[in-house]
């Protein structure tokens, strides 16, 4: 069977192919396909599925929230109803929720510097988790990994300041991971509290700007929830299918989506000037560019991650034997559309196939329907005595 295929024909006489960014502001249809795939990894952890087995829905399952600490006042919308510091009521879309009180007080080095340790201060605490759960069983953490194993999928988040907290699916396992019960005395209790004082114990000793020494710790404000708990949204049950939507949720989202910051790197720091971002973003990418020159700093990369205010780190992560794989969930779409590929062809006789790959370059630059419309749309020259209008 041989098979051609003639670009020309194409709509717009090229060949698309997805460019698998994931995040929405760049690419809506790449960033729901990488949202989709999230939600089926998170909900195969949960419930089963997708090579991991349906037991896994008794094991002990908590839904966790680490927060980041204060870098200074900030506008917000109070949980009690009451109004901000400033005195106002904000509105839920209110632009200024998440900006400093006072932007010449507010600790914008401490800020940058938070989101590029986060991702060292949740490995630190995965350690104190292990060593938190085993003192609660009576064992030494060497001996833990024979009774008992910590699987987890976490996503990051940016809050309306500009820092990162990361939600998190945490589950106890046998030994074996998914695959095997956990023991008697593992229960959602133990794991809850082994979190909570897991999160309370981790800090990173982060580097020291003008004489002033940083160090990192998660927020005061850790929620911990049991998944399956009546404790969630009123009253109503925490279920696998809610965690697994929220999760996949912030997965397509960057710094842009929550301060107004930049989806893409920035090269020069006179960008900045002509960006329509806010000003809070612009001085959270100001001070990572800043601090990016530092020799002391250069392993953190600061200027490379300016846009995404100073954080480096994957926004979805898990454990190995959480669940299945994003790798293998696209592996399983491509095969599933080549049996449908392969449905939909007719049979011509003996299965004999000759694969034959000639591709052309044709060249750069617009085509000439696209030469074409950018010519049509190009605003005619102006005339003289006309009036102009800046």
């Amino acid at each position: 069977m041989l098979q051609h295929l003639d670009s020309s024909t194409l709509p717009a006489g090229q060949l698309l192919v997805r460019c698998n960014n994931r995040r929405t502001t760049r690419c809506p249809a790449c960033a729901e396909v990488y949202r989709r795939d999230t939600f089926q990894l998170i909900t195969a952890g949960l419930r089963g599925g997708k090579g991991t087995p349906e037991h896994v829905a008794t094991h002990p399952r908590v839904f966790a929230t680490f927060t980041a600490p204060s870098f200074g006042p900030v506008h917000n919308r109070p949980s009690s109803g009451r109004p901000c510091r400033c005195g106002t009521h904000h509105d839920q879309e209110d632009e200024t929720l998440g900006t400093p009180l006072n932007p010449d007080t507010y600790d914008y080095d401490a800020a940058v510097l938070w989101n590029a340790h986060v991702g060292l201060l949740w490995r630190r605490f995965s350690i104190h988790l292990r060593r938190e759960i085993a003192k609660r069983a009576g064992l030494s953490q060497r001996h833990l990994r024979d009774h008992a194993r910590v699987s987890f999928a976490k996503v990051a988040e940016y809050q309306k300041r500009g820092a990162v907290h990361f939600h998190a699916v945490i589950r106890l396992d046998g030994p074996g991971g998914g695959d095997t019960p956990p023991p008697a005395w593992a229960t959602a209790e133990l794991l809850t509290d082994a979190i909570t004082a897991a999160a309370s114990k981790v800090q990173v000793d982060g580097p020291t700007i003008d004489d002033r020494a940083h160090t990192f710790t998660f927020g005061r404000q850790l929620d911990v929830r049991i998944i399956r708990s009546a404790d969630f949204n009123d009253g109503q049950e925490l279920t696998e299918r809610a965690v697994a939507a929220y999760i996949a949720k912030y997965a397509t989202k960057g710094a842009e989506t929550a301060t107004g910051a930049l989806d893409r790197p920035l090269k020069f720091a006179a960008e900045l000037a002509q960006l329509d971002i806010s000003d809070h973003a612009r001085r959270l990418i100001r001070t990572a560019w800043t601090l990016g020159a530092r020799k002391d700093l250069e392993h953190l990369r600061l200027r490379a991650w300016a846009h995404m205010l100073g954080f480096r780190g994957h926004f979805s992560t898990k454990s190995r034997r959480y669940s299945t794989t994003l790798g293998a969930l696209r592996d399983a779409r491509a095969e599933w559309r080549r049996a449908q590929a392969a449905a939909t062809t007719p049979d011509n006789g003996p299965e004999t196939t000759y694969v034959l790959a000639h591709w052309v370059f044709a060249g750069t630059g617009l085509s000439d329907a696209e030469a074409w419309l950018a010519a049509s749309i190009e605003p005619a020259p102006e005339t003289e005595g006309e009036p102009t209008y800046a």
